[in-house]
């Protein structure tokens, strides 16, 4: 028996897939019936759009457990994180340049010592220490208002690189040797005393992040009407332009990590890390500095999604509640599968728009469906869609 199973496994999922979609299709239509094309078809694109933010997301989770084999269950607090020190600088009209030069001082500090304090013994690197924290400094205050969004990227970015490289120095080095599982808690401790800080820094309101707005009007933008479509859909199809520019936006991030990913020198010894360790130290990589970029770069992932979720939806402590809810797209998609963290998050996506569309529910939307389709994937395909199965010698 277990001989046939083990022949013919792959045949067996994919039949089980088959029978399961048929008989979705066959739901869906049942429960569809009713809907306007129109309708469907909104519910289709937005999915779409809102599931890549959610690929963005499950990127950062899934370069995280690629490198390390840590799931990390703070990814969404760093989301909430980096939004709320983006909204820090482009809404006020004046940044504090001490407060500026301290977030500038404490990056570089991480960065410069990510091999260790002793490099700072070193004049070159004291001077780079120096000229990148007043160069940080002056992009980040630099000029008024019209500034300012070139004050939040910079500071957004500088943040974000910040709390990755702590996060990995002090709470996740320590554990090198211990149990894997030990560093899946430590990164559940990690998100709730991210938490607690973002509650004392920023408080617990929502807060309006505004940026999808028409320069013109200072206003949100018109929703897209299909009209064009209105006879062959019954009706007409309306898109949020926030969740079109947020997904275009979220692309273009995912396009460029790859590009960093595969074609520049750290991206390269990343994938080598990813891939293993060992030989990656034997062959002259410095691992443990791999590993602490990987941490930032998840960061600033992460700090990218939250502010595109927070200036979609607004900006509040439920957006790391996007992170739980990115958890089924990265298994759908493969832990360490990068094209299929972009492919799970559009199906789960979809997934919850007809959700909330059939039920008339966000909350069977966004907190029922994408853990069905989660227990299916894990039953039918433990590995993902683009996973690989782990052989380990005995």
């Amino acid at each position: 028996m277990n001989e046939w199973r083990n022949r013919y496994s792959k045949q067996l999922t994919w039949a089980l897939c088959l029978a399961g979609a048929v008989l979705l299709l066959l739901f869906l239509g049942d429960q569809l019936a009713g809907k306007k094309a129109a309708r469907i078809v909104q519910t289709l694109i937005s999915g779409v759009l809102v599931g890549g933010v959610y690929g963005l997301v499950a990127l950062g989770i899934v370069v995280i457990n690629k490198a390390s084999g840590v799931f990390n269950f703070a990814h969404g607090w760093m989301m909430v994180v980096g939004g709320m020190i983006f909204w820090s600088f482009f809404t006020v009209s004046e940044i504090s340049i001490p407060g500026a030069l301290l977030l500038a001082t404490a990056t570089m500090l991480m960065i410069m010592t990510t091999a260790g304090y002793r490099a700072l013994l070193q004049r070159r690197n004291l001077l780079t220490w120096l000229g990148g924290s007043l160069l940080l400094t002056v992009l980040m205050t630099i000029g008024g208002s019209d500034w300012q969004w070139l004050h939040a990227l910079t500071g957004t970015a500088a943040g974000a690189i910040l709390t990755g490289l702590a996060v990995e120095r002090f709470a996740i080095r320590p554990l090198i040797g211990q149990p894997l599982f030990t560093a899946v808690l430590m990164t559940l401790a990690i998100a709730e005393v991210l938490h607690g800080i973002t509650q004392l820094v920023w408080g617990t309101v929502e807060l309006n992040l505004p940026i999808f707005v028409d320069p013109s009007t200072n206003s949100r933008f018109k929703p897209i009407r299909l009209d064009a479509f209105r006879e062959a859909l019954g009706g007409v199809a309306i898109i949020r332009v926030e969740l079109v520019i947020a997904f275009v936006l979220a692309i273009l991030a995912f396009i460029g990590f790859i590009l960093f990913f595969r074609y520049t020198s750290v991206g390269l010894a990343m994938r080598a890390t990813s891939e293993d360790q060992q030989l990656a130290q034997a062959v002259g990589l410095r691992v443990r500095v791999i590993l602490a970029i990987t941490w930032a770069t998840a960061a600033f992932l992460a700090s990218i999604a939250g502010v595109l979720q927070g200036g979609a939806v607004g900006l509040s402590l439920n957006i790391s509640y996007v992170a739980l809810r990115v958890f089924p797209a990265v298994l759908l998609g493969g832990l360490e599968s990068i094209s299929g963290a972009l492919l799970g998050g559009i199906i789960i996506g979809i997934v919850e728009q007809f959700g909330t569309l059939i039920n008339s529910s966000e909350q069977v939307g966004t907190n029922l469906a994408p853990y069905v389709v989660l227990m299916l994937a894990l039953i039918i395909r433990p590995d993902g869609l683009f996973g690989e199965k782990r052989i380990e010698r005995i």
